[in-house]
């Protein structure tokens, strides 16, 4: 696809909506309020329900990608930790969760279900100052949905010996699961949830950039007060991840992220009797032809360039038109792209916020440039920057 230069002034797009007089409509900034949200200087580990330090203690810092501050210090696990945090699941799953009827689990997610509504404010902002991402989308997609998961699958956690008439579904034992960081707490629950359900213990490794909802879902654990070590959550670099998928002890792994270390992470459970499930890549092709209702295209283009600031496994990252509505097309997505709003991702207002981190956005431009080297041109509409992040 060839898009042209964007021209230095231009006309308000129609779909701003204009005044009597003609004159755009501008927005009133609306950033969420952050009184509310405690953040500690530290974090540890979670093991036990309990958070504690690594061994040897070692830190990192976690920042807020908007403006590059320093949001926490969080501990950096070792191998001695993923030893620990293994133990405290194994140790839980023999003499505690796997003993439980699944009405009886089922309860206890139900009660985390309700705390994350309970606290779903906290959470949006929480999510949103960790990743980057808009706070309407945190609060009206990632923490919603997460809740909905603990919700459905609460209702399932005595409900698996009916679904595999003949069979006795049984836990498998510790499940060791690995998360990136472009849906920190709905990739949780999605791992954490079903897992639960099913009787199985958890270590949870989320992203080195985006751990504070994790702890923060510690905070909810401890709250509904889950036998300690059913849920663990350590922090630290892609080689702690690998230490935990290789743990001897460990019976499940379940892995989001790129294709590259998937298949580090497949030879290094092969030849084991480890479960192992993948979520890889997703980059896909937008396809338009000439009798598709082009407004209606637009917007799905569009939801998968700006939805998390284009960091989605379903954003289209290839646009192929028929000849005859490419140019209509072409106009309309220009004039569509001129509509988002760039901004402060805490303002209710934003539809882009910050990309999650220096070297992400490091990838991004080179992509970008890789596509003018090889002869694309490219458009970009007038919007303000921000200074930082």
């Amino acid at each position: 696809m060839t898009l042209t230069k964007k021209p230095e002034t231009r006309p308000a797009p129609a779909s701003w909506g204009l005044t009597k007089r003609g004159v755009p409509w501008e927005y009133a900034p609306a950033p969420e309020s952050t009184d509310h949200i405690e953040i500690r200087p530290e974090y540890g580990l979670f093991i036990d329900n309990r958070f504690v330090p690594s061994r040897p203690k070692a830190t990192f810092d976690v920042i807020n990608p908007a403006t590059e501050e320093r949001l926490a210090k969080v501990a950096r696990a070792s191998k001695a930790d993923v030893n620990r945090a293994v133990a405290a699941a194994r140790r839980a799953h023999t003499t505690a969760w796997s003993r439980l009827p699944g009405s009886e689990r089922a309860k206890y997610l139900y009660r985390i279900a309700r705390i994350i509504q309970e606290r779903s404010r906290e959470f949006a902002v929480v999510e949103t100052m960790n990743s980057g991402k808009p706070i309407k989308e945190s609060r009206d997609v990632d923490v919603p949905l997460a809740a909905a998961h603990f919700f459905y699958y609460g209702g399932w956690a005595d409900k698996l010996d009916y679904a595999f008439p003949g069979r006795h579904p049984r836990s498998l034992g510790v499940a060791a699961q690995v998360i990136p960081w472009n849906f920190p707490l709905l990739m949780l629950a999605w791992k954490i949830a079903p897992a639960l359900a099913a009787g199985n213990t958890v270590i949870l490794k989320p992203a080195s950039t985006t751990p504070l909802s994790a702890y923060l879902f510690a905070d909810v654990v401890r709250q509904a007060d889950l036998p300690p070590g059913v849920v663990n959550i350590i922090t630290g670099p892609g080689e702690i991840g690998m230490e935990l998928v290789r743990h001897p002890d460990v019976n499940k792994v379940a892995f989001t992220g790129s294709t590259a270390v998937g298949k580090m992470i497949g030879r290094a459970v092969a030849g084991s009797r480890k479960k192992l499930t993948l979520e890889l890549g997703g980059k896909a092709a937008n396809i338009v032809f000439d009798d598709a209702p082009l407004d209606q295209a637009i917007e799905g283009i569009i939801n998968g360039i700006y939805f998390n600031q284009g960091e989605v496994c379903c954003a289209g990252s290839r646009l192929f038109v028929q000849e005859s509505v490419y140019e209509p097309l072409i106009d309309k997505l220009k004039a569509r792209l001129s509509t988002l709003r760039v901004g402060d991702p805490l303002d209710k207002n934003t539809d882009v916020g910050a990309i999650n981190s220096a070297g992400q956005l490091a990838k991004i431009n080179e992509l970008v440039q890789s596509g003018i080297d090889e002869g694309a041109e490219i458009f970009q509409p007038d919007c303000e920057l921000p200074d930082r992040g």
